[in-house]
């Protein structure tokens, strides 16, 4: 029992700090790029992924000894894009605003790297429970990392945090004034490679 413990909780937590998505393996950061200018996306962005990737994994698995090798890559297709239409759909009946902010990339779920890659590499592979922690971790993951962007562009470039401001309007008229480069995509970039410089120092030193 402690070895299979152990076995799920490295499922689960492997994905969020030692093999994270974006900041490890490098993917799915166009929406890191494009959607974290505000936390209340960056939340909402997570807990869409979160519902793709876990259930996506855990569908896939179910039917991986019936799917045949050539179309396996059209039937996890067809799953994760049904997964994503519902998703939007509920998006834009409950959060219609975010659902606008966040635009198309709430449609490019389908084609996150993430989400097709644990499908093929993981669920494909595992039982259904292994799978939707897999997809759970992954998806934390990549949420993790969107959400401390969003935190850091959205302080220091707007002076607020989920819509409220945080810089008293003291500091402005003392002569500070917000980061305007970290609305803009490149300042996204700029704590992006903070973050994956930070992990992976962090990481070397662990393993020396």
């Amino acid at each position: 029992m402690s070895l299979i413990s152990k076995k799920t909780q490295h499922i689960l937590k492997d994905p969020l700090i030692s093999n994270n998505p974006i900041g490890t393996q490098i993917l799915g950061i166009c929406s890191a790029l494009a959607i974290t200018v505000k936390m209340d996306t960056a939340i909402v962005m997570t807990l869409a992924v979160i519902f793709v990737l876990s259930l996506s994994n855990t569908i896939i698995s179910f039917l991986r000894k019936f799917i045949p090798t050539r179309v396996r890559i059209i039937v996890m297709l067809t799953v994760i894009a049904s997964l994503v239409i519902i998703t939007d759909q509920v998006l834009q009946a409950y959060m219609y605003d975010i659902s606008r902010q966040l635009s198309v990339f709430v449609g490019l779920i389908i084609t996150n790297c993430i989400v097709l890659g644990r499908a093929e590499a993981f669920a494909m592979q595992n039982s259904p429970g292994k799978a939707f922690l897999d997809g759970v971790g992954n998806a934390l993951g990549y949420g993790i990392i969107l959400i401390v962007v969003s935190f850091f562009r959205e302080l220091l470039g707007s002076g607020s945090i989920l819509g409220f401001q945080i810089i008293p309007d003291a500091a402005y008229a003392a002569g500070y004034s917000n980061i305007g480069l970290l609305v803009l995509s490149p300042g996204a970039f700029i704590i992006l490679g903070l973050i994956v410089w930070i992990q992976r120092t962090i990481s070397k030193v662990e393993e020396v």
